[in-house]
């Protein structure tokens, strides 16, 4: 089985681990719509891949724009076979700091954002048994301090994919989540409050959680995992695979 000559939809694809993913996918066969909010980064991957890449501007918090985004994306495939959900943000800060509006684009772009993307997905994954995969992160199993809420969204979104694999199961529609470790290469730092960032860098060599999650892995060792599961057989479904670094920390 592989992916070749499927189209899927992957959000937050422009940079990051996600255009990891949309490269790989690419590389092996499938064509792609990057959900993503206008930037550089969504302007570069269209001149970078061409044809097999529909980079469509999209905020994920926005029902009508997911729905706008799904439709326009089957207009231009003719089909849907998976749904990655990729896009989130990860900020540290205490709850106790916390402002509203981070809390707010949290929980709309981590967890309401894969609900709209699931939901609109759904009529056109019944047609083709697709596959719905969503990016989730080992702070589920070990939640980080001054990552609380970021943490908590992830746990909403494994319930959520857990869900979906009972709830589409008659369908032919398989659920996986992702729970990706500590991966290389991210530009989510480059927002963060510079004294929180080292307060929060601080705290979490102090609780053991640097050495819980080891060396970074390669975004492109992420994508291949990804890869792999989309492309198992149809009679199986990975519940949930967890993918996280082979060297520790320092090493």
């Amino acid at each position: 089985m592989s992916v070749e000559g499927k189209v899927g939809i992957i959000t937050g694809g422009s940079k990051g681990m996600g255009r990891h993913f949309v490269t790989t996918l690419i590389a092996a066969g499938a064509k792609i719509a990057c959900f993503a909010r206008p930037s550089p980064e969504s302007d570069s991957l269209a001149r970078e891949l061409g044809d097999d890449v529909l980079v469509i501007p999209c905020d994920v918090r926005d029902m009508d724009q997911v729905d706008a985004a799904v439709a326009r994306t089957v207009e231009h495939f003719d089909k849907l076979d998976f749904l990655v959900n990729n896009a989130a943000i990860f900020h540290p800060f205490r709850l106790e700091d916390a402002r509203p509006e981070q809390i707010e684009q949290h929980v709309g772009i981590n967890l309401l954002g894969p609900i709209w993307c699931i939901r609109a997905a759904i009529p056109h994954l019944r047609a083709t048994k697709g596959t719905i995969v969503s990016v989730s992160s080992e702070s589920v199993r070990m939640p980080y301090p001054y990552l609380s809420v970021y943490a908590a969204t992830k746990g909403g979104l494994e319930t959520l994919t857990a869900a979906m694999r009972e709830e589409l199961r008659d369908a032919g529609i398989r659920s996986t989540i992702l729970r990706s470790g500590s991966v290389a290469g991210g530009s989510g730092a480059a927002d963060w409050d510079p004294e929180v960032g080292q307060a929060f860098l601080a705290t979490i060599q102090r609780t053991g959680h640097v050495a819980f999650s080891g060396a970074a892995a390669q975004p492109q060792s992420m994508a291949q995992a990804l890869a792999n599961v989309l492309s198992l057989p149809a009679d199986v479904n990975v519940d949930l695979i967890e993918v996280r670094a082979t060297l520790s920390a320092g090493a």
